[in-house]
């Protein structure tokens, strides 16, 4: 059952979410915002590959010092190996000093390529950077002035004449209900006090009459 109400939820969650980022396309500002949130997430992504690119020099510069030391080391092997006489290592020295030269020559060469396409991208990242806070500033700009016309588009609704006549109609429709309320109030209070004066008036003519008797 968990399960089934799990799949609602996030239905419902995705429907929301859809609804959402169709009423944002319709208006250009959440147009602008989805087009930098795409650009931030593309900016991680190549930040990531900048890391990359940083740990392949790395590595070419670890293995063209490990190839060069082997180079030197043979060098000097195949010195030793000559002045002992030892002809076979000698040989078996210069071979691989000679391989350990051309590989330290391919790995200086790709040493090199990955430095200067490392500079090309850390040079491009930056002005994308630059370029993404131009356009976060641009977008603060562009919504700050959509609020002042949306404030203000209020506000001249609110002081439209046909709007502000409703508002003082009602007021004196109001004012003249209070009015009524205020005089039958006041009427019904003239009346009792009426009725209590002539009460009032009928009980001592009744007492004068039953003195005289």
């Amino acid at each position: 059952m968990s399960t089934l109400f799990d799949r609602i939820k996030h239905s419902v969650m995705a429907d929301l979410h859809d609804a959402m980022e169709t009423k944002e396309k319709k208006n250009p500002i959440g147009l602008l915002n989805q087009y930098l949130r795409d650009s931030e997430k593309e900016a991680k992504k190549i930040e990531k590959l900048i890391e990359r690119q940083y740990l392949l020099k790395e590595e070419f510069a670890r293995e063209l010092k490990e190839t060069e030391f082997m180079a030197d080391k043979r060098c000097k092997q195949a010195e030793i190996a000559l002045e002992a006489n030892e002809l076979e290592l000698h040989q078996i020295a210069i071979d691989e000093e000679a391989v350990y030269k051309t590989q330290a020559l391919s790995l200086r060469e790709a040493f090199n390529e990955a430095s200067n396409q490392l500079e090309v991208l850390e040079k491009k990242h930056r002005e994308m950077k630059m370029k993404l806070k131009d356009m976060q500033i641009k977008r603060l700009e562009l919504m700050g002035r959509e609020n002042v016309i949306k404030v203000t588009k209020k506000m001249n609704h609110i002081l439209d004449d046909s709007v502000m006549g409703k508002s003082n109609r009602r007021f004196e429709e109001t004012e003249k209900y209070i009015d009524h309320l205020e005089a039958k109030l006041n009427s019904g209070f003239n009346m009792s006090m009426f009725d209590s004066r002539i009460s009032e008036l009928e009980k001592g003519l009744k007492n004068k009459e039953t003195s005289i008797k």
